[in-house]
């Protein structure tokens, strides 16, 4: 079963290039990004201040006197076809009885991106980078983020890399924390990946130049496999959510596809989930605070629920992630082709995560999606700011210095850090619906097949079957809930503020 959790994020990516037309859909939905970025206090270009500093930074940075030489390890990367901003490395190694060495190391942004930079403060300022249809606004310069900081192939980089050890059932025996200096072997993207785990395709050329990193890349296989499955016995929910994609011939939007995740995508978000478990209980140990990402349990569980109780199924009457995974994978098991459906359903009533500060010896409320008590986010240092605290967290919990920053200002970078993530989303999201809107503009009066997503006194909610198009229902919505389905027909659409408007046909 593909394994989707609300946390991992979506496409990542290169910023488009070529030449674009005044009028193009490229041009017109960047532009609308642009505007939605500044009505939400995001800021789309880096200030003059910030570029200045960044023309002073001409080289990777340099090899510390700690840092261990892992430089001859069989380190891959697995990402997007077109990413360039390269957060992670993995490797295994098989130990006695039965147990692997998993390694990943994470691009050591702080060493170059000081705290209290120019650099550092637009970071601070966006949280986030942030992907629309068009154009990708990252939250550090490329230079660094897809150049500097980046595990680039064949590129000596420096690295902070969580050493774990597991049992033959997925179980964690040990972990450790360390500065390395990495070497990525090759860099190889998911759908290609996936193929050849699935022994659907061939093996990439780059899997096949170097000796042993197949053998390498299916012991990691083998591993995740058994972690998702520890993992799904515990409660952590096996969701398959429908992300659309927008596809563009030329600077002109031809169609909306599905982002979907496969078997080299679950390899990555386990390990990560299990790095980032690393690093979360690295910090309690070493007596500092933390930002941990934390869902709590689904207020409107009543309604998940009833949602189970339409499908003759019978969830307890409080929340209890061991039930609700068993009926998804029932569901999973008696419909996969509607079950995104029922998932996307399912991540809207849980609700979103947010960052929280963690003080030693606190109790962390967990993450009710991912079945795990002790998690931060720690592995995507150029992309996400929390990220890039946690790594400084870190590494000054190695060093045995003191804290980079105080406890209130750690409390108001996670209430500020969840507020911006929201904007984002929101952003992306608008941007996705102003695309939508462009595909659709021409359907005006066509019914479709729907969902509903979203139901609450501001408005319901609903998304078609195909194309993946979220929009307002305007006419009919009384009774709907979240989990309903529906014929609906297209009475409107408005690209510039990304409306699509509905009635119940």
């Amino acid at each position: 079963m593909n394994t989707t959790s609300p946390e991992l994020k979506g496409p990542r990516g290169k910023l488009p290039g070529g030449a674009q037309g005044a009028n193009s859909d490229r041009t017109v939905l960047a532009a609308i990004a642009r505007q939605a970025m500044m009505e939400r206090g995001l800021e789309p270009d880096f200030p003059p201040a910030a570029l200045q500093e960044l023309a002073g930074i001409g080289r990777p940075a340099a090899a510390t006197n700690d840092a261990r030489d892992l430089r001859d390890l069989l380190w891959a990367s697995i990402d997007n076809d077109d990413s360039l901003d390269l957060d992670q490395l993995t490797v295994a190694e098989s130990l006695p009885d039965g147990r692997v060495r998993i390694l990943v190391a994470v691009a050591d942004v702080d060493a170059l991106v000081r705290q209290g930079s120019k650099i550092d403060a637009h970071a601070l300022h966006n949280t986030t980078s942030v992907y629309t249809a068009a154009a990708i606004f990252p939250m550090l310069p490329e230079a660094l983020s897809t150049g500097l900081t980046s595990l680039n192939e064949n590129q000596d980089r420096m690295a902070v890399v969580a050493d774990m050890a597991f049992e033959a059932d997925g179980s964690l025996v040990t972990s450790s924390l360390y500065p390395a200096r990495v070497r990525n072997h090759a860099k190889l993207a998911y759908r290609s990946v996936a193929a050849w785990l699935a022994a659907e395709g061939a093996a990439p050329a780059s899997i096949q130049a170097i000796a042993g990193l197949d053998v390498n890349l299916r012991l990691q296989d083998s591993v995740a496999q058994r972690l998702v499955e520890m993992r799904h016995r515990q409660g952590a929910l096996s969701l398959e959510t429908i992300e659309p994609n927008a596809v563009f011939s030329g600077n002109a939007l031809s169609e909306l596809t599905l982002n979907r995740r496969n078997r080299a995508t679950q390899l990555i978000e386990d390990f990560m989930i299990a790095a980032n478990g690393a690093t979360a209980t690295y910090l309690a140990s070493k007596q500092f605070p933390s930002l941990r990402r934390v869902l709590r349990s689904p207020d409107r569980w009543d309604r998940i629920a009833q949602l189970a109780s339409g499908f003759g199924d019978r969830l307890p009457e409080e929340p209890d992630g061991v039930a609700l995974e068993a009926f998804l994978d029932r569901r999973h098991k008696a419909d996969p082709e509607r079950f995104p459906d029922l998932s996307l359903a399912v991540v809207k009533l849980i609700g979103r995560g947010e960052y929280t500060l963690d003080l030693p010896g606190g109790a962390p409320p967990g993450h009710f999606g991912l079945a795990v008590k002790d998690y931060t986010h720690s592995t995507a240092p150029n992309r996400r700011f929390p990220d890039l605290i946690t790594q400084r967290l870190l590494k000054a919990a190695i060093a045995g210095v003191p804290l980079p920053y105080t406890l209130p200002e750690l409390a108001e970078l996670a209430k500020h850090c969840t507020e911006r993530e929201d904007d984002a989303t929101k952003v992306e999201r608008s941007v996705r619906k102003s695309a939508a809107a462009l595909l659709l503009s021409n359907r005006i009066g066509e019914t479709f097949d729907a969902l509903v997503t979203g139901a609450s006194p501001k408005g319901t909610w609903v998304r078609l079957v195909q194309p993946p198009a979220e929009g307002r229902l305007e006419r009919g919505f009384k009774g709907l809930d979240v989990g309903d389905h529906l014929r609906v027909k297209l009475i409107s659409t408005d690209v510039q503020r990304g409306f699509i408007d509905f009635a119940r046909d």
